[in-house]
């Protein structure tokens, strides 16, 4: 979903990293010039991976690659890359949270070059960039330039987030009241920290969408049914819009 960087990229090396990226283990032998591969920093309060939660499923809706902890309330939309389910939305009163999970390099974290590249792209717009250490460590801040409902321009404030794992990535957009009051940030905050990632074994190239399926028990909301236009929609995608899919209304 994202485009690879291109600064500091060696001549010879491809637009797709190979497996060998993944078995990288330190930067010491990097020249200069290069970029430095760190790792993925400690996850003490999660988001988990698979093999750290005894019970996924416990408090938590089944989407197959993300499960995602159910709040009294909330609304839980799923969206659609061409046929593939990609991403969900947990809305919450007047707040959002997106999440997003790639597969990534087994011994490499990418979140600091993803927030470069979301960076660039909506300054490109036109947009405004904060880099901030917020309660979910780095991300940014931002205000991304929008058309209104009425056909005039405004500017939408999101939070982008991302914490890296163990051969995942998983990015968060924050939106809505959760993106300039702390108060309504705190529950969006912990679904996205008690979330559990299932990256599965399969080979993936690093930035692979980690692919989410329906619950069993979905309530399926028709297209048209008290949904907004997705070009008005407050809680609207990252930099990529996505096609809005099925929506899934959990009461908890």
């Amino acid at each position: 979903m994202f485009g690879r960087r291109k600064k500091n990229e060696a001549p010879e090396e491809s637009a797709e990293v190979t497996e060998l990226a993944e078995d990288a283990t330190s930067d010491e032998s990097a020249e200069p010039g290069e970029r430095v591969i760190l790792p993925p920093a400690p996850r003490p309060d999660g988001p988990w991976d698979a093999s750290e939660v005894k019970e996924p499923g416990e408090g938590r809706v089944d989407l197959g690659g993300l499960f995602v902890p159910g709040v009294e309330g909330m609304e839980l939309r799923v969206e659609v890359a061409g046929d593939a389910i990609v991403a969900a939305t947990v809305v919450l009163q007047d707040s959002a949270v997106q999440l997003q999970a790639f597969a990534a390099p087994r011994n490499e974290g990418i979140w600091g070059e993803v927030r470069e590249e979301i960076a660039s792209g909506i300054t490109q717009q036109g947009g405004v960039i904060d880099e901030v250490e917020g309660p979910l460590g780095w991300e940014l801040r931002a205000q991304v330039p929008v058309q209104l409902p009425d056909g005039t321009n405004g500017v939408q404030v999101v939070r982008f987030v991302g914490i890296d794992g163990p051969r995942w990535f998983l990015r968060g957009v924050i939106s809505g009241q959760g993106a300039v009051q702390p108060q309504a940030a705190g529950v969006l905050e912990h679904i996205f920290r008690d979330t559990v990632i299932i990256r599965g074994d399969a080979p993936m190239a690093p930035r692979d969408p980690i692919v989410l399926k329906l619950p069993d028990d979905a309530q399926m909301v028709p297209d048209g049914v008290q949904q907004e236009p997705a070009e008005g929609s407050r809680f609207g995608g990252g930099v990529e819009r996505l096609e809005r899919g099925p929506e899934i209304t959990e009461i908890r």
